[in-house]
């Protein structure tokens, strides 16, 4: 059966890491680069990132996101180049138009951060299977019903592209074209649109029922099947994650 989650099956270190620490890391991760607004803290986090999502071996997994953001950063860093309010240094040309140091700082400033938070967020969609992450949540207080909303939240892109290839395959199979030039392409996924969201619809309800059928709307207190799978190192990775945070905080009111 097809996972209709971005959750990569594999035996790693960062797979075995319970979601609530991966949390505090994406909150490290984000933090540290706010609170020392330096070009070189930008890209260490970046690259330890990056490291966590190769040690997880889901590296490859996260390209695509990776490659799309970072060719959108590209223009980010071109517009910077040459028209970033504090340009002074100009470090070449193309044509007439001067390209700044200042303005290549600040933008590679913004695209390690950006990559920064990419990275994080990927380790936790590609390490974490979304049900462990809201179960994890409900056992600390989450609201089932929000925990149903961000299960749902994880799930919806996965189940949409796979609700949009069975369609596919089915109108193939009734002499539909769906290959060839683009306005053939075009032509094939205006008649998808109506499956696909009555699809999501029937889908919608289908669950809606069999969360009636078990109970969820039942006040009282909640139970669960499955005896919550604990990291032994999770403290200690969530207490390095605070010391460190601490220590930036400390070296930004004192620096």
């Amino acid at each position: 059966m097809k996972s209709m989650s971005l959750y990569v099956e594999k035996d790693s270190a960062i797979h075995r890491v319970d979601p609530i620490t991966k949390l505090a890391y994406i909150a490290t991760a984000i933090a540290i680069p706010i609170i020392v607004p330096s070009l070189h803290a930008a890209w260490v986090c970046m690259l330890i990132s990056f490291g966590l999502l190769a040690a997880g071996r889901v590296f490859r997994r996260g390209l695509a996101v990776i490659g799309f953001v970072g060719f959108v950063l590209v223009t980010v860093v071109i517009i910077q180049g040459f028209f970033h309010v504090g340009n002074e240094t100009v470090l070449f040309t193309v044509g007439t138009w001067p390209f700044y140091k200042e303005g290549l700082l600040f933008a590679l400033g913004i695209s390690f951060r950006a990559l920064n938070i990419v990275g994080a967020f990927l380790i936790l969609v590609l390490t974490t299977k979304p049900a462990d992450l809201v179960e994890a949540l409900v056992r600390r207080g989450l609201s089932p019903r929000i925990g149903y909303v961000l299960n749902s939240v994880f799930q919806i892109i996965p189940q949409m592209m796979a609700t949009v290839g069975t369609i596919t395959d089915a109108q193939c199979s009734r002499g539909v074209e769906t290959e060839g030039s683009l306005m053939t392409r075009i032509k094939a996924f205006l008649p998808l649109l109506g499956p696909v969201v009555l699809s999501s619809l029937l889908d919608t309800r289908e669950r809606t029922l069999a969360l009636q059928a078990r109970g969820f709307n039942v006040p009282g207190r909640k139970t669960f099947l499955n005896k919550e799978k604990r990291y032994r190192h999770a403290g200690i990775l969530r207490l390095a994650m605070l010391v460190i945070v601490a220590a930036a905080l400390l070296w930004r009111i004192f620096a």
